[in-house]
Parts: structure tokens; C-alpha cells; sequence
């Protein structure tokens, strides 16, 4: 690897000096831009866009775009870009990831490229992973875009689809990944192409791009409606569960499975009273058998998931974070639920779904900055096409990073984190302490209590306050326990945050959150309007702001000398990524700081992944609870067990992708037939083709194989699914072969299709056409996605037969999405030929997309309400007309 690393520090070496060039020539022009007027500067935007229209690319305007912006921020916000930000903002704009240090001030950065590519006028999406770093980030950088003539939007939970539409229109947008992903399927499940919201997927920057395209891709988006599967299975295996002992199942926790042993499986017979719980007569109680076990015995309360008002909410393992609305799949969720004796909920029906792998490649270009991305470089290559780019740093790095400290236990290994705060404690050195869980932050916190130290906890349970605790972490003396959310996105400033502990103090002299969340975008340029009340806020902000700056400029001098900011981790993670950025909260913009990871034999990470080797080093050095041991070979192997787990997650990644790209092709080309609907397009030659398709299958279907054309039987077919009855009684179709019965049925059904259409008019028919079509697809596709997560669900058994279980999902897939259409097709001209059309004609949803209001909650309102068009009449208990064999009610009747 030696050699190969080396030619990738060459490639970066070249890569600097070509951006460092470039750098020089936006300083040259710097000065004429100093020069000018504000209105000058702002009229360069209608300039460049000029440039674009006469034919210049973005490359040849990049020079003077960038020095623009750079003027405007130092102006407006009395921030100059660094060099080194000038260098982030063209890897940015290159479609390439750029590793930007904690507190290189990669909001800034983003400014020159994010300018640069909305002069375009196609829209710019900035990605944050959370509601409260878009509205930061946005508050803080629109003033620079506005200020240069662009308009600039915030997508936030809560907004209905017309103010998205709005927030879409603008040059710039701010947004959460989650936002995003459920803004797009849901215009892809409205019914007038008004309603869609979004416009094309352009230019994306995602920051925290790790955190965005890597953690998180392991889980879908799914918008979902109520399923009408009953609940008390989920009761009754849990309670089975509890009569179980250890030998009755086998536990995997590198692979987080579980199943039954043979004893488990004749408990659960006899319990459930059955012959062979392994038949398929049984295949859906041995599920929520191996469910309910999985959550008794793999799934931790306060490590995986905590309860809340009557609620389980899922913790997100990479961030700490409670990821409101998301639900287990497979209805691990609901037991649980179960586990925990809390309302077991009916489990779901997907209605929409894209991984963010998927979503995220639509962008004609996609680049994302983090602090953290080399040791994932392989993936972002071949899942993205982006390689990473490490931005050098403005100032050198001077923290420390001590070695590993390894104990026998965890006892002892948070007792010896205990004594290292109380002794940086007594020289007020800040600590910053991470953890892995829930869990392991209140059992620190409670050792800490024994010792008198004041702390704060910043965990799930205490997450409305995670910018606030983060932000005063690096205060003279404080002590904060963190999970692995450790306020990403948050600046930990030396002697603390100003700006924090006035908007603190404004609460407390009682002005309302909105009036502070005014004060503290203080967005003057967005046209907020002003008043008395709102210059008040201002006036005691500014003079709260000005006497807080006094005492933390003199606390961050008392800090230094302390030593800085200290990180601990109590426990390596399974990411090296996750370690790194934890570290990476130390020692920003040159500060002094110190890092050191503790471990204990028994983490988790050491007891799965560690090597034997690990354990006869020990043996050999010998070691008691008290004394800690830091060897190299110890860092190393440590490292090892990362890589190892590091690639199995990618490889769990990469297999959803495999079968999500299987989807993806279906779900393109379904889109794509939505989308000709609603944009008006005329249908009629579509639907003629329909009908000459209807006609001849139809036809095959009743020959024989030895050429017999049953006329009888495939009339009766003809009047139930299609035709009026009768209406072929006067051609002699037994005398026909299949061309001639095809020819004379599709003459008389275009017969009746003109008519039809003369009756109520050229536009409605083209409109009726549209709603049938409309509603067929949506349909067939709800039932389709379920149907593949189904063959999803049991197609690693093809694995039993030397099968590739991609290859037969594909092949499978393949299949049943030609069956979809087949029925598409068919439904479409059954319901053209069976209705009457009232007046007004009006499309309605499948799904009423109106009332998804939260893209976090999968929750829908799946209304099959169909078209505002009559059925023939045919009586509630009759047979179907469509030829299901159901009763009418139970069908299109529905």
C-alpha cells in the first residue's frame, strides 16, 4: 500500500499547486473588486450571468465569481475566505469531496462554489443533517446572496407544499438530506403536475457528507401507509419468548441475527400447538417468533432504541441522535413494542421508497465536505464517482493525540476516565468526554456525581439542547459527557460562545423564541420587516453579545494555558471515521488540545472483532484491573478489528444498493410514465395501442395449443372485463383465425371509443384517459413495491440452491414488473369501456400526498378513492365485472 499511497499524495501535491495558482489569480483581481462601489458589486451577478448566456462556462467565470463573493462576505459579514477556503470551494465546485479540519469554517467555504453554480439559474441545493444547521446555515450565508441578487430558501419540517414550492424556486436551498428524499417521492405521487414541488436535481453540496451518503445509507426513505395486518402475534410470540432458556437459541452479535436450536423450535410447536412450524403454512408465526427474539435478545433499550410517551424511537448508532418517526422494517418494530408493553402499532404498507445512494446520483453534480472522509474514499469512488480532496489546514494542527489506554474492563476502564477529569478538572482544563450509548453517558455521569464533578450530559434523551451544551463545552473547567453525536456542525469555541449565552440570558429576561430566533438570524437583507419590538431585542442582544465577549475572550485566554480543549473516548468505535470526528472537536484554527481514547477488553468492538492475537499479547504483558497498557502492536490490532467492521459495513451498504438499483430501473421508468401523464401530454395513441394489445392477448390466451379458438369463451371474457354484452354477438369469430378475430373485435371496440369520445368531447376524453392511466400506475405500483419487498424478504433462500440471490431478485423482479404493466394496460382500458363520465371530471389521489405532512413520519393516508367516474352498475355482492372472481364490493367496489 506504501507505493500506492504515494501516488495518491502526488496526485493531491499536484491537485494544491494547480488550485494554489488559481488562488493567486483570485487575489490579483481582489483589488479591483475592493474598489468598487456596493452597487457595482452587486450588479457583477447580471455580468456573469450575461457571460454564461454568451457562451462562457462556469470554469472561465470562476476567477472573478469567487474574488465576488469574497469581497461581498467581507463586507457583509466581516469574513474574508481564507486561502485554504478558497481552495474547499473549488474542490466543491469540481463534483469532489473536500476534508476540512473541525473549525476551517467549512460554511463559508461552501459560499464561492454554491454562488458560482446558481448564477446557472437551475438551483442549488446545500444538504445539512439536521432542521436546525439549514436554518444556521441558511440565516448566516443568505445575507451574502442576497446582498449579490440571489434568493435564497429554507426546506424545514412543517412546511406546507406550496411555501416548498417557494423555498424549491430560489437560487439557493437549504434542506435536510430526509427532506429532500421525501420531497422528491412525493411529487412522484401527486396527481397535477402543479403540485410537484421540487424542480430538476442540479448542483448539491451535502455537508457532513460521511455522515449523509455513508451512515445513513443503510436505511431507505419509505413513505408508508396503514397496513390491515392484526397485532396479537406479536403479543403471543412475545410472550413465548419469555419462556425460552439460552439453549433453546443461538446468538450471532457480529451479525446481529438470532434463531431458534432445535429445542426452541419443539417449545414453539407445542406451544403453538402446530406439526411443523418450518412449513409454509407457518412461515409468517416462525417470522414473528424470530422477531420478537431478535428484540428480546439483540436490540438494546437506551443502546438501539428508548421509550417514550408510550413511543419507541429508534437512536441512530453513528450520531447518538433520536430519529423521530423512523420505524423498524419487518416488524421488528412492532415487537418491540411488544418487548416493552407498550400499544403495539399495525405494521406498515410501503407506498414510496429510494435509498439516499439512489436519490443523491440523480444530481447532474454532487460534491459534500466533512472532516472525516479518506478512510471511506473507496466507497464515495465506486458508489458516487467523488474522490476526496484533503483541504490543508490555515493554521498548523497542535493537538496532541495520546495513545490508546487499554484495561481489562470496563469498570475499570470508566474509573480510570473518572480520575483523568477530576485531575484536568482541578487545573480547569474543559474535557470533552465521548460515548458510545445512552447507557454508558448516564453510567459515566453517576461515577462523575460520586466525585463532585459538575458536568452536563448530551445524549438522545437531551437532544432540544445539543447546540447549546456543545457550544459551551469549551469553557474554562467544564466537564460534558457526549454520545456520538458530539454537536457536529457546532463550534466548540475556547472560554465559550458569546452569541449562546446571550440568546441565553434574552431568555430568561422573557422574550419570545421567535423574537430571539429573529435576533439571531438577524437576516436584515431577507426583508424582514422591523419594528419597535424587534429593534429592542436587537439593541439588548448586541449589548448581552458585547458583555459575554468580554468574559470569554478573558476565559479562553485562562483555557490556553490550560492546555485547551481535552477529548476522551471511552470506547474505540466501529468507524475509524466516528473516532476521528470526535477528535477532530479539539485543537480547531490552531488551538492547543489533547485527544486519548480508553478501552476496555469487553467493548464490544474488542470482544467481536478482536483478534486472539490481542489476547496473547495481554496474556504475555500481564495486566490488572488498575493498570492500563499502550502497545503499538495493541493501536494496531485495534485498528484491524475497525477495518474489518469498516468492511462489512460497506458491504451491507453495497448489497442494498445491488438490490435497490433493481428497483431504481423500475421506479425510473414509472416516474417517467407519471410524468407524461400530468405534463398534459396527449395519450390517445398510447391508449389505441392499449387496446389493440387487450385485444390480441386476449385472443391467444383462449387458441389452443394445437390452433383451436375458443369464440365462446373468449366473448365472455370480452363482456366481463371489457366490451358491453352483445356487441360482438354479429361476427362470426369461431370461422376466424387470431389476426381476423383481433382486427374485427378492435374495429368494433374503436367503434365504440369514437363514440364515446364524440359523445363528451375530444378534451375530456383526453382527460379521462389521463385520470385512468393516473390511477392504473399508482395502483399497480403501491402493490408492486410490496411485492417486491416480499420476494425481497425470501429470495436468500435461492442461495440454498447455488443461486445468486441478486441475479434471481433481477431476473424475478424482471418479471413481475412485466406483469405489473400487463395489468396497467389492462385495467386502464377495462375501467375506458366500463364507465360513464359525470360531470366534473376530477383526478384523485391513490395517496393524498397534501396530508404527508412530515417527511419523517412514514405514516400516510392511503385513500383508494379512484376517479370521480361511475362503474356500470353492478350489484355489491356480484361478481366483479374486472374477472377477479371477487365479490364486487371486495374489488374495483372497493
Amino acid at each position: 500500500m506504501g507505493f500506492l499511497d504515494g501516488l495518491f499524495n502526488m496526485a493531491d501535491k499536484k491537485d494544491l499547486k494547480q488550485f494554489n495558482k488559481v488562488v493567486d489569480m483570485i487575489d490579483s483581481v481582489g483589488p479591483k473588486y475592493e474598489a468598487m462601489t456596493d452597487e457595482e458589486l452587486q450588479n457583477m451577478t447580471s455580468i456573469f450571468k450575461e457571460r454564461l448566456k454568451n457562451g462562457e462556462t462556469l470554469d472561465d467565470i470562476l476567477v472573478d465569481a469567487f474574488a465576488v463573493v469574497r469581497e461581498a462576505s467581507t463586507r457583509i459579514l466581516g469574513m474574508k475566505h481564507f486561502r485554504v477556503q478558497l481552495i474547499g470551494g473549488m474542490v466543491l465546485h469540481q463534483g469532489r469531496i473536500a476534508e476540512m479540519k473541525t473549525g476551517e469554517g467549512k460554511t463559508l467555504v461552501a459560499t464561492c462554489p454554491v454562488y458560482l453554480n446558481a448564477l446557472e439559474g437551475k438551483g442549488v441545493h446545500v444538504v445539512t443533517v439536521n432542521d436546525y444547521l439549514a436554518r444556521r446555515d441558511r440565516d448566516q450565508m443568505a445575507k451574502i446572496y442576497e446582498f449579490l441578487g440571489l434568493s435564497v430558501g429554507v426546506i424545514v419540517h412543517g412546511q406546507n407544499p406550496r411555501e416548498r414550492k417557494r423555498q424549491y424556486e430560489c437560487d439557493i436551498t437549504y434542506g435536510t438530506n430526509n427532506e429532500y428524499g421525501f420531497d422528491y417521492l412525493k411529487d412522484n405521487m401527486v396527481i397535477h403536475e402543479e403540485q410537484m414541488v421540487q424542480r430538476g436535481l442540479n448542483f448539491a453540496i451535502v455537508d457532513e457528507v460521511d455522515s449523509i451518503l455513508v451512515d445513513e445509507a443503510r436505511t431507505p426513505l419509505i413513505i408508508s401507509g396503514p397496513g390491515d395486518k392484526s397485532t396479537h402475534l406479536y403479543s403471543d410470540a412475545n410472550v413465548f419468548i419469555l419462556t425460552l432458556n439460552d439453549d433453546d437459541y443461538e446468538k450471532e452479535e457480529k451479525d446481529k441475527a438470532v434463531s431458534l436450536t432445535e429445542s426452541g423450535v419443539r417449545k414453539a410447536e407445542i406451544y403453538f400447538n402446530v406439526d411443523n412450524i418450518t412449513t409454509m403454512e407457518h412461515t409468517e408465526l416462525y417470522h414473528h417468533i424470530n422477531q420478537a427474539l431478535k428484540a428480546h435478545t439483540i436490540m438494546k433499550k437506551d443502546v438501539d432504541y428508548v421509550v417514550k410517551d408510550d413511543e419507541i424511537i429508534i437512536v441512530d448508532e453513528f450520531t447518538g441522535r433520536l430519529m423521530f418517526g423512523r420505524r423498524y422494517s419487518d416488524g421488528l418494530h412492532q415487537a418491540i413494542e411488544a418487548k416493552e408493553e407498550i400499544t403495539i402499532q399495525r405494521e406498515s404498507k410501503t407506498l414510496a421508497t429510494i435509498t439516499f445512494q439512489n436519490y443523491f446520483r440523480m444530481y447532474s453534480k454532487l460534491s459534500g465536505m466533512t472532516g472525516t472522509a479518506k478512510t471511506e474514499e473507496e466507497e464515495f469512488k465506486s458508489i458516487y464517482k467523488m474522490d476526496v480532496f484533503q483541504v490543508p489546514t490555515n493554521k498548523p494542527l497542535l493537538r496532541k493525540d495520546l495513545p490508546d489506554s487499554v484495561y481489562a474492563n470496563q469498570l475499570a476502564k470508566f474509573n480510570a476516565v473518572a480520575r483523568d477529569i477530576v485531575e484536568r478538572h482541578e487545573r480547569k482544563q474543559p474535557v470533552l468526554v465521548g460515548t458510545v450509548s445512552i447507557e454508558k453517558s448516564e453510567l459515566l455521569s453517576s461515577i462523575l456525581s460520586d466525585y463532585n464533578i459538575p458536568h452536563e450530559v448530551l445524549n438522545a434523551k437531551f437532544h432540544e439542547k445539543e447546540a447549546e451544551i456543545v457550544a459551551q463545552a469549551g469553557r474554562l473547567g467544564a466537564v460534558t459527557i457526549a454520545t456520538n453525536m458530539a454537536g457536529r456542525g457546532t463550534d466548540i469555541l475556547l472560554g465559550g460562545n458569546p452569541s449562546f449565552m446571550a440568546l441565553k440570558e434574552m431568555k430568561r429576561l422573557n422574550f419570545t423564541d421567535e423574537m430571539i430566533n429573529r435576533v439571531n438570524s438577524a437576516n436584515e437583507t431577507a426583508g424582514v420587516e422591523q419594528n419597535e419590538e424587534y429593534d429592542a431585542a436587537r439593541q439588548t442582544y448586541k449589548k448581552l453579545y458585547e458583555e459575554y465577549k468580554v468574559i470569554t475572550d478573558a476565559e479562553q485566554e485562562e483555557v490556553l494555558k490550560a492546555g485547551g480543549l481535552c477529548i476522551l473516548g471511552t470506547e474505540r468505535h466501529e468507524s475509524r471515521r466516528i473516532d476521528n470526528q470526535l477528535r477532530g472537536r479539539a485543537g480547531r484554527q490552531g488551538d492547543p488540545g489533547e485527544s486519548r481514547f480508553y478501552i476496555g477488553l469487553d467493548d464490544d468492538l474488542m470482544r467481536l472483532f478482536g483478534s486472539d492475537r490481542i489476547k496473547g499479547i495481554l496474556d504475555k504483558l500481564g495486566m490488572d484491573d488498575e493498570t492500563p497498557i499502550e502497545h503499538r502492536m495493541l493501536t494496531k490490532s485495534i485498528e484491524n478489528a475497525q477495518k474489518k467492521v469498516e468492511g462489512k459495513n460497506f458491504g451491507i451498504r453495497k448489497h442494498v444498493l445491488e438490490y435497490d438499483d433493481v428497483m431504481n430501473k423500475q421506479r425510473e421508468i414509472i416516474y417517467k410514465e407519471r410524468r407524461r401523464v400530468l405534463s398534459g401530454e396527449n395519450l390517445q395513441d398510447q391508449i389505441v395501442g392499449m387496446m389493440k394489445d387487450v385485444i390480441t392477448n386476449s385472443a391467444i390466451s383462449h387458441t389452443s395449443e394445437n390452433g383451436d379458438f375458443n369464440a365462446d369463451a373468449f366473448k365472455h371474457h370480452m363482456y366481463s372485463r371489457y366490451l358491453p354484452a352483445g356487441v360482438l354477438d354479429d361476427i362470426e369469430l369461431s370461422s376466424m383465425n387470431n389476426d381476423e378475430v383481433t382486427n374485427a373485435v378492435f374495429e368494433k371496440a374503436m367503434s365504440l371509443y369514437n363514440e364515446k369520445e364524440e359523445f363528451i368531447g375530444s378534451e375530456r376524453m383526453r382527460e379521462v384517459e389521463r385520470i385512468i392511466l393516473l390511477q392504473a400506475v399508482d395502483n399497480h405500483w403501491i402493490d408492486h413495491i410490496d411485492a417486491m419487498d416480499q420476494l425481497r424478504q425470501g429470495i436468500g433462500l435461492r442461495a440454498i440452491g447455488q443461486i445468486d440471490p441478486v441475479i434471481a431478485y433481477k431476473m424475478e423482479g424482471f418479471e413481475m414488473f412485466d406483469e405489473m404493466n400487463q395489468l396497467i394496460v389492462e385495467d386502464t382500458i377495462s375501467y375506458l369501456f366500463n364507465i360513464q363520465v359525470e360531470v366534473p371530471v376530477e383526478r384523485k389521489a391513490v395517496v393524498d400526498v397534501e396530508k404527508l405532512e412530515s417527511p419523517e413520519t412514514e405514516e400516510s393516508h392511503k385513500e383508494k378513492v379512484g376517479t370521480k367516474i361511475a362503474e356500470k352498475t353492478v350489484g355489491r355482492n356480484d361478481p366483479c365485472p374486472c374477472g377477479s372472481g371477487k365479490k364486487y364490493k371486495n374489488c374495483h367496489g372497493k
